[in-house]
């Protein structure tokens, strides 16, 4: 467990936001750290910091966070319409910046926001931890390995069942970050980049199906490739979804469940970093059925360990040693480009080709 911080002088980080993602997907991946400080969280309204991260000094606006010149990065985690202000404000003030997903609202801002931090010369990076997930790992592996050839087709689902409407407002209230496609759009469009690269052309389907709900909240997304097709489909309204991950190549297939299970532990306060982090049960196991020299393989996979903590040992390398960053501000962009372009795709009815 890498709970005794390094001798190495330590990145000292503050979070800007209290709310699910700061508590439970940064908080404390930064505090167990050894090569990160969490020394500042934004805590506007609510007394709930202090208890929890008593040796964290906590700030009622971001301001103040951005003015204490020892805060060296700074986690944008606010609300989707507010990260373009809030990453900007904070690159001005000479910091590096990690922002959630959705990196912005526009590709206007996430253009702006990758020149600023290329004119600063500070890292820019979005947390796209879904790539670190044991299912889509796992994937990526069966993929790269070639166990199934060249890849025809493939399926990503991201579904869930909530019938009854947020009680946060800034998820239901119609506004420039709101809605499904923006929420966990940004998670299955980079796994899918992340895995065959940018697709020539997109098409896009956008609906709102939930009684009540303003905003979309069902999506399917399909990425066009020269050989490949790619569907992302995202809906809170499947009470029995299906497996998270269709895979069909030339000499087999693979199907692999959603089962990560480091967010549901996160939630339960669990600590990272322990040895046995981010094992999916024997259960969750893929299905692989392939052709390999000439011989038929029908098997379970055992998936690999999922590790959100990657990404910010990713992080520490890039700042500190100028290695490549694992998601860069033009991965966000990317991702800004295609959904503008499945939001073009669904009010045209076409498809909509991307530039290179």
């Amino acid at each position: 467990m890498k709970n005794n911080k390094s001798t190495t002088l330590p990145i000292q980080t503050a979070i800007i936001s209290f709310g699910m993602s700061g508590r439970v997907f940064h908080a404390q991946f930064i505090k167990y750290h050894q090569v990160f400080d969490f020394v500042g969280i934004v805590e506007r309204s609510k007394n709930e910091a202090a208890a929890i991260y008593p040796n964290t000094t906590i700030y009622k606006n971001i301001d103040a966070v951005l003015e204490n010149q020892q805060n060296k990065l700074i986690v944008v985690n606010t609300p989707t319409n507010t990260h373009f202000e809030f990453a900007q404000k904070a690159l001005l003030a000479g910091k590096h910046v990690v922002v959630e997903k959705a990196f912005t609202t526009t590709v206007e801002e996430a253009q702006q926001l990758t020149q600023l931090a290329k004119e600063k010369e500070l890292v820019l990076t979005v947390y796209q931890n879904r790539r670190w997930d044991s299912d889509f790992s796992t994937v990526k592996q069966i993929v790269d390995d070639q166990k199934l050839g060249s890849i025809i087709s493939a399926e990503f689902h991201f579904d869930r069942y909530k019938e009854s409407l947020s009680p946060k407002l800034h998820k239901e209230t119609p506004n420039a970050g709101a809605g499904l496609l923006l929420d966990l759009g940004p998670h299955l469009i980079d796994q899918a980049v992340y895995l065959f690269g940018m697709p020539n052309a997109v098409m896009g389907d956008i609906r709102t199906v939930r009684p009540h709900s303003l905003v979309d909240d069902e999506f399917t997304v399909i990425l066009y490739y020269p050989t490949l097709r790619v569907t992302l489909k995202s809906s809170l309204m499947v009470k029995e979804p299906l497996p998270a991950y269709i895979i069909h190549g030339s000499k087999g297939s693979f199907i692999k469940t959603r089962a990560d299970i480091q967010e549901a532990a996160l939630m339960n306060q669990a600590i990272p970093y322990t040895e046995d982090w981010g094992k999916e049960p024997a259960t969750a196991m893929g299905y692989l059925h392939t052709t390999l020299n000439n011989q038929t393989i029908q098997e379970y996979i055992p998936s690999l360990r999922g590790n959100y903590g990657a990404f910010y040992d990713g992080l520490y390398e890039t700042i500190v040693n100028n290695a490549p960053c694992l998601v860069t501000g033009n991965d966000g962009l990317n991702i800004m480009k295609i959904i503008e372009a499945a939001k073009e795709s669904h009010l045209t009815g076409n498809l909509i080709s991307l530039t290179p």
